[in-house]
């Protein structure tokens, strides 16, 4: 990707939402605010501000949470960012400042950003990558600009082959998690105006289509037929590991990347409606999420920018299975605030991923950050690969 990813060194900041108009050219030209009560309540605003609160309070000197996995750190700044709160402005301004100071100063010569275990590699690089894209987008800021330069080059030397992405930094294609990481990182950097070679994009999206399969089980039948069966996306190409995180994931890539007629989406959304629809309420404050944190991220997502009834429809129930689950004692307020992940991350680490991504996932509807605004953005379907 050389020479293609120009780091401006914008001096100034631009509001938010101008920043993204400029960008992208989206579709109203305005952000679009909540819509009322269905999307935001009371009780919802609340445990935003309580979960914020522990993310704040949490935080290590250093910017991280107990934890040198730059996909967590990444996943507390989002939670911020989501929430209207910029690097260096107002009450968790500091915060978000360290956090991504600490992603920053740890990244390696080669862009890569990860310094734990080498099989998180391309996970934590991707994560990272996409909220420093999002964190541009926001700021301008130079640093986080030369950063995310280096890191956005290394996404492009390590896809491989077939259009997909490995654990570890090498041009190997891995599974559909690692693919759709890698992916909303580069549409994040089209998001704060970066130029992406076209050529990487649309061999993401090629590879994410290869992760489909239809139920029957045989992905090379004519398209009519396929379109005629339930299906969903699925975490090994063949059909491994149907999960409503995968199903979830690969429509959040398509969607972000203007494929807004691809059949597939529907289709992989009728499972994850149903999960949603199936949730049930934790109601005793244990911090247990309606899904684990990995599968709530893209639960949300994918439900958001698909949008329509299914959002209006789907979004209070997984709202409020989030707020009535959340750790809270009026009695003892300042120990209170909290999730856990639920899977895949314990402890402390555990509780910065599970507050993070609810924290997120509540602050949706406020349509700070530039991957959430409203529209289509027709230039997409215009520069990347059309439907199939």
């Amino acid at each position: 990707m050389a020479d293609t990813v120009p780091t401006p060194a914008r001096a100034w900041r631009l509001p938010l939402v101008l920043a993204v108009v400029l960008a992208c050219g989206i579709a109203g030209g305005m952000a679009v605010a909540a819509d009322g009560d269905w999307e935001i309540t009371p009780d919802s605003t609340a445990a935003l501000d309580r979960g914020l609160a522990w993310l704040a309070a949490n935080q290590t000197p250093a910017g991280n949470w107990g934890s040198n996995d730059m996909g967590l750190v990444a996943t507390g700044v989002l939670a911020f960012l989501a929430a209207g709160h910029s690097p260096g402005i107002g009450e968790y301004g500091p915060t978000v400042d360290r956090a991504l100071g600490f992603i920053v100063a740890n990244a390696k010569p080669s862009g890569l950003l990860n310094i734990a275990d080498a099989h998180r590699d391309m996970y934590n690089h991707g994560l990272a990558t996409f909220v420093l894209g999002q964190a541009y987008g926001m700021t301008g800021d130079p640093r986080i600009g030369r950063t995310l330069d280096k890191a956005l080059k290394l996404i492009a030397r390590t896809q491989g082959p077939a259009g997909g992405w490995n654990y570890v930094a090498l041009p190997q294609d891995g599974d559909l998690s690692l693919c759709v990481m890698q992916a909303k990182a580069l549409r994040s950097a089209v998001d704060s105006g970066l130029e992406i070679p076209p050529e990487v994009i649309e061999k993401a999206i090629s590879r994410v289509r290869m992760h489909y399969m239809p139920a029957d089980g045989n992905p090379n039948q004519p398209e009519p037929q396929q379109r005629s069966l339930p299906g969903r996306f699925t975490y090994a190409v063949g059909g491994g590991n149907a999960t409503i995180a995968m199903a979830a994931a690969g429509v959040v890539c398509m969607q972000e990347f203007g494929q807004y007629e691809d059949w597939r989406i529907a289709k992989s959304m009728e499972p994850v409606m149903a999960a949603i629809a199936e949730a049930k309420p934790e109601a005793s404050r244990t911090g247990k999420l309606p899904f684990d944190a990995y599968t709530l991220n893209y639960v949300a997502q994918s439900l958001y920018q698909v949008g329509g009834q299914g959002w209006r429809a789907h979004y209070p129930r997984l709202r409020d299975c989030i707020v009535v689950s959340q750790v809270y004692d009026p009695a003892v307020p300042e120990r209170g605030g909290s999730w856990v992940a639920g899977a895949h991350v314990d402890g402390l680490p555990g509780q910065l991923y599970g507050t993070a991504v609810a924290a997120f996932v509540l602050a949706i509807p406020n349509r700070y950050l530039p991957i959430l605004q409203e529209g289509r953005i027709d230039d997409l379907q215009q520069r990347f690969a059309a439907p199939r």
